[in-house]
């Protein structure tokens, strides 16, 4: 059994009708995802992140061949506009001013890593991990009737666990692919994955949408 309770298929199906229902993919960019990105440099354990990969790639397949909404939410950040706060919460932490410079605009750990937007996707570019704070994303949501978020990317933790907690509080029903989603730490990953349940959304995993979706 799971740490945290999922929601089974046969349930399932009736939460995510394609016809409200956006995949939501967060962060699946090259310095978090890719062998020889920012976060693989710095020493994370990356072993989650491939088979994560490989659940994100079928849902996305999955999402567009059942008619739902497909979302992408990318970091891409400038040097010489991190904020303040950012800045210095590593200083304090004792961290590399490098640390920070992850997903630099033009930059290849910026880049979408095996999975990429189509036209008529959704697409939001953000500065730090909330992904709906300072862009459209609700507004572009909404216009395409989504009223329910099935969530996948990286990292469980913070970016998943900052924007989710954010739908929720503008209303959506939000759920999160336990297995295709990844913290580059078990304990956190799951940590994370109660608390969200706990509060704001609830939790599947992979097989269990495309279930759903197949129906």
């Amino acid at each position: 059994m799971p740490p945290v309770p999922h929601v089974e298929a046969a349930a399932l199906a009736g939460m995510i009708s394609p016809r409200e229902c956006a995949l939501l993919v967060i962060d699946v960019q090259a310095d978090f995802a890719a062998p020889d990105g920012a976060m693989a440099r710095a020493g994370a354990d990356m072993s989650g992140v491939a088979p994560a990969l490989d659940r994100i790639e079928a849902l996305v397949a999955a999402a567009r061949a059942a008619g739902a909404a497909v979302a992408f939410a990318r970091v891409v950040t400038w040097p010489g506009e991190d904020s303040r706060a950012l800045k210095l919460l590593h200083e304090r932490k004792g961290e590399p001013p490098g640390a920070i410079g992850v997903c630099r605009a033009g930059a290849p750990g910026a880049a979408d890593y095996r999975v990429a937007p189509q036209p008529g996707d959704v697409v939001v570019e953000k500065r730090l991990y909330n992904a709906f704070h300072g862009t459209d994303l609700e507004a572009q949501l909404r216009r395409r009737g989504v009223e329910t978020l099935v969530v996948a990317g990286f990292s469980t933790h913070c970016c998943v666990d900052a924007t989710v907690r954010d739908a929720f509080h503008r209303d959506f029903n939000v759920f999160v692919v336990s297995d295709a989603t990844d913290s580059y730490s078990t304990d956190a990953h799951w940590a994370t994955l109660r608390a969200l349940r706990a509060s704001c959304a609830l939790v599947t995993d992979t097989d269990a949408v495309l279930t759903a979706w197949r129906s």
